[in-house]
């Protein structure tokens, strides 16, 4: 799912694909970068294709994930929570700290972390940035009940 968001964190625009599950022959061929695959480049990218409103940011909380940052140009970092499962080698990652948040990107667009910083300052520094992803999880959840009891 994505939601974008003003910096307030007001919705401005919802968008959910249903869930892809691969099969065993796809998992097999794609080993450890199948989710990276299907969660940025298939997901991800289909999600920025069909919204209305182009994002200056993209806030994630998954690793697998990154992967979109190099079909699209909007910078992407990862917001480092409680529920983040960690990579198991952290020196491909740029990481900044911001007010109470830690944020990692690719080193390959460590630049990103420049634009990021700029932006992020305009939230107060007390706004929990994990908020606006926590609602889209839930969202996600509402729909899939919504779209499984009709």
């Amino acid at each position: 799912g994505l939601l974008i968001t003003t910096l307030t964190g007001r919705p401005l625009e919802f968008q959910c694909t249903t869930p892809i599950l691969p099969n065993k022959t796809q998992q097999i061929l794609y080993g450890p970068t199948l989710s990276p695959f299907v969660k940025g480049e298939l997901i991800g990218k289909t999600l920025l294709d069909r919204i209305q409103i182009k994002p200056t940011l993209l806030m994630v909380e998954q690793f697998d994930i990154l992967g979109l940052r190099s079909v699209c140009d909007i910078p992407l970092v990862v917001l480092k929570t409680e529920d983040t499962t960690m990579p198991p080698s952290m020196s491909d990652y740029a990481t900044r700290k911001l007010h109470r948040s830690e944020l990692l990107t690719s080193k390959a667009f460590a630049h990103d972390l420049v634009i990021i910083t700029e932006l992020l300052a305009q939230i107060p520094p007390e706004a929990d940035l994990s908020e606006p992803i926590q609602r889209t999880t839930e969202a996600l959840k509402e729909t899939l009940r919504s779209s499984s009891a009709a």
